[in-house]
Order: C-alpha cells, then structure tokens, then sequence
C-alpha cells in the first residue's frame, strides 16, 4: 500500500553576488540549505537541514532508517509544505512508544546535524546480509560514473552524493547538505519501487563522504553488503561493518581504493590497476 505523497521538491541553488580572487564581483550559486522539521501523527521528532530535492523520500528514509516504521504500508501520506518549512506524517496506527523511543538523540559526525535515536546498536545481530560480491572492474566503472554524473557539487560545491548502484549501473543520485540525509532519501526511494529494486541484497551503495558508524548501520539496514566511499572510514564505521561482515571501500579515486573490511566480497583483478 503506497501512502500519499506531497510533490513539494525545492530549488537546490540559488545565486548570490561575490568577489573573486581577482577582486571581481560575479555571481555564483550555493546550495539552498532549507530547515524541515517532521511531524509523526502531530507529535515533532526531528528538524533535518536539506535541500530538499525530494523531501517526501527523504522523510520516509529517515523513519526506516530510524526503525520507527517497519513498513511502507503503515505510512498514510506524508505533506510538505515549504511556506512552515514541515513535513506532516500520518500512519494508519501510529507508532507505539514514540516519546520514548525518541527520547534518547546521539548527535552524529555527519555535517548537515545529523542525528541518530538511542539505540543505535541494538539491532545489529538481527541484519543478515546477502552473498552479493563486485568485481574490481564494476567498482571502477561506478567510480567512474560517479566522475561523470552531473551534480550540484560542480556547479555549488558544498553538498555531499550518495548513489545506489545494481553493478556498474547507476540507479539513483542524490545530493543533500549532509550525507545522511542523501542516504535516507535513497532508502526513502526504495521503499517506493518494485520489489526487486526494494531488495538490497545486490546492489552497491557510494557516497562521497565518509564511512562512519551511521552510514554503515544504515546502509546494512537497507540490506545493502558493499559500501563504497572516496573518503575514508572510522574506527567506528570500521567495526560495525567488521561485525555484520560488510565491505567497506574507500579512498577510492580513479583506479585507486582501500579495502577495509570483507575482502571476499570484492573478485580481485589486480591487472586493471596498472
């Protein structure tokens, strides 16, 4: 059952005067961070920094990731609406214990504010993740994809990409001031489509920040068993994906990357390195 959605997608830029390095006024654009603040059933959760490309998904990838709803069905709609700067969410038998689920907020390292509810690690001896391998010339071509996709990044800067691949195919963009958010608007978009698209067990997920404790949590709990970063990972992020046997890579720049954890999930060429 598909809940309603709002079509309340956002500008993602705006131009602004400044001066260069030659002393030069021009214009250029900088990302529209915007404030969303989520209500579940009247109740306010959480207020998300964003750009707000596709705030409906977004929303609902941070109630999946949040483990508050265990199912699209038990959304009705979700409505944004930019003039309050709110997104109002209707379930059909509202979440059980809500306050006191959300009682407990980690602040997390993501840029963008990001926050995780208590709890954070409770539920990782219950994820099983599939057999799912990349080979080393799919983890080029994807890296290689991400170079070529156009991106608010080029023209703005200051945002960060998440992508979720099936092999070297990309399946979906998307940019937001804070990597988490751009993760939760892919789980957000998942939920949405067919079932095999809905199943993480072989796809691939990148984003161009780095891998902490929540981006590995959370692409675990979208059932996806290779992450992807240009960046690195943290002692954390390290651990976590250790423990739920996830394939983290990283510092991965052209034809160069790091393998931090699973080594068997990656089929080695090393040939195409050279």
């Amino acid at each position: 059952m598909i809940p309603r959605l709002s079509q309340a997608s956002a500008p993602l830029t705006e131009r602004v005067r400044v001066i260069d390095e030659h002393g030069q006024a021009r214009e250029a654009s900088i990302p529209a961070e915007r404030a969303l603040t989520i209500y579940v059933d009247k109740h306010e959760l959480v207020t998300l920094m964003t750009l707000g490309a596709q705030p409906e998904w977004l929303v609902l990838g941070y109630l999946r990731n949040q483990r508050l709803v265990a199912a699209l069905s038990e959304v009705e709609s979700v409505t944004v609406d930019w003039e309050v700067g709110a997104a109002s969410v209707r379930t059909r038998r509202g979440i059980e214990r809500i306050a006191e689920r959300t009682a407990q907020r980690v602040v997390t390292t993501g840029c963008g504010q990001g926050s995780v509810f208590g709890g954070l690690m409770e539920d990782l001896d219950r994820i099983r993740l599939g057999e799912a391998v990349v080979t080393q010339a799919q983890l080029y071509g994807l890296v290689n994809a991400i170079r070529l996709q156009e991106s608010t990044y080029k023209s703005a800067g200051s945002v960060h990409g998440c992508a979720l691949f099936a092999g070297e195919r990309m399946l979906i963009f998307i940019e937001d001031v804070g990597r988490h958010n751009a993760i939760d608007t892919i789980a957000g978009w998942m939920w949405l489509q067919d079932a095999a698209l809905q199943r993480g067990d072989d796809k691939i997920f990148y984003t161009t920040g780095r891998l902490t404790s929540e981006m590995v949590i959370k692409s675990a709990q979208m059932g996806v068993p290779i992450v992807v970063s240009r960046s690195g990972i943290t002692q954390m992020g390290l651990q976590v994906a250790e423990r739920l046997g996830l394939c983290a890579i990283g510092r991965a720049v052209n034809k160069r990357f790091l393998c931090y954890s699973a080594p068997e999930r990656v089929r080695w060429e090393p040939g195409l390195a050279d």
